[in-house]
């Protein structure tokens, strides 16, 4: 996937810079067994059909389940973020370790990091995926620099937020 930005009339470190790592947002299953693959990240696409007029860029990571994630991976997701110019970072994620990722990114200095994801794939017609990334875009806009995670309609400061597997939702610690 090439990077791609949709307005850029904007100063560069207003940038929204949305890191894509994989996950259930861009999964794609080929049976009923479970079998999947991380597919192309489908960000772009929710973008432009959501008409949102912010200067962004996409910038691919990886594509993995985050159980797979190791901590090399946390610390490329933390160098692509700390060595950037840029402010505002969004980055899409699995849902099962974004809290052990959000804790990794704590220490970041001078940045907002918004962690989003899906507890079901982009590609399904009922989807979490469009009003989770809405909710980090004006997130990652409104929240004072340090880490965050968007999701179940909510946004949730690093650290205070755990993943419900039962009842399918993120919740406040």
């Amino acid at each position: 996937m090439s990077n791609s930005s949709y307005r850029t009339d904007m100063d560069d470190s207003t940038k929204i810079r949305f890191l894509t790592t994989g996950g259930t947002i861009d999964k794609i299953y080929f049976d009923a067994k479970s079998e999947f693959t991380v597919g192309d990240s489908l960000i772009a696409q929710i973008l432009s059909e959501g008409k949102v007029n912010v200067d962004y860029e996409i910038i691919p990571l990886m594509r993995k389940d985050s159980l797979e994630l190791t901590d090399e991976d946390r610390q490329i997701i933390f160098d692509a973020v700390n060595s950037s110019d840029g402010e505002q970072f969004i980055v899409t994620h699995g849902t099962d370790t974004m809290t052990k990722t959000a804790e990794k990114l704590s220490s970041l200095d001078g940045k907002t990091v918004v962690l989003t994801g899906a507890l079901t794939p982009a590609r399904f017609r009922t989807t979490d995926a469009v009003f989770n990334l809405g909710m980090a875009v004006a997130a990652v806009q409104s929240q004072e620099h340090g880490v965050y995670i968007a999701m179940s309609g909510q946004i949730f400061a690093e650290g205070e937020v755990r993943k419900n597997v039962e009842e399918q939702r993120f919740e406040r610690l």
